[in-house]
């Protein structure tokens, strides 16, 4: 199935779920990501959960990891319009978000992370396939950012959903995730 059919069919299946399923899948999505056997981390890359698209509560994820190490650096994505990038911007607990046209919570200010330095990145999807590719928004902001990042590093990615088979239009130029955490069990790629 081609991305534009899949975004259509998981963003409606995604919204169909209701508050109270949502909270269970986002218990079982973190259950399943700390029997995963990651190395340490010094460096994350996040993103604000979108609440109107009914996207996974990475908040979990990341009050997870920054817990196992205090010392996280922990960035999160500001889109640069003018140049059609994204950048990782490094945060902390006094650190404001404002929504940008895209509703995407970004930090006001801080400094750029620069994207060779990160340890782990948790990439946002729609639906992914047996082969770690994945659906996103459709913009390739992160395709394009994480083609910088170090080939080590680590590019995860939540669903509420199963795999499907295979995404039949990838392009070129799209990054395949390491792991993709569902709440029934965890692919590793």
């Amino acid at each position: 199935m081609i991305k534009k059919e899949l975004r259509k069919i998981y963003r409606e299946k995604r919204n169909a779920l209701t508050a109270g399923e949502k909270v269970k899948l986002d218990d079982f999505l973190l259950i399943n990501f700390q029997k995963v056997s990651i190395p340490f981390i010094s460096s994350l890359f996040s993103y604000w959960p979108i609440e109107e698209n009914n996207e996974p509560n990475t908040h979990l994820i990341t009050d997870y990891l920054e817990f196992k190490n205090p010392e996280l650096k922990i960035a999160y994505p500001r889109i640069d319009i003018f140049i059609d990038e994204m950048e990782a911007v490094l945060t902390d607990s006094e650190t404001s978000f404002l929504q940008n046209e895209f509703n995407i919570y970004e930090p006001e200010s801080g400094s750029i992370f620069p994207a060779d330095e990160i340890d782990m990145v948790i990439v946002p999807l729609l639906v992914f396939d047996k082969k770690g590719y994945r659906v996103g928004y459709g913009k390739g902001f992160y395709d394009k950012y994480l083609a910088n990042c170090r080939k080590d590093s680590i590019k995860v990615g939540f669903s509420y959903f199963e795999p499907i088979d295979e995404i039949t239009d990838k392009a070129d130029f799209d990054v395949p995730l390491n792991l993709c955490i569902t709440p029934q069990t965890v692919y590793v790629f």
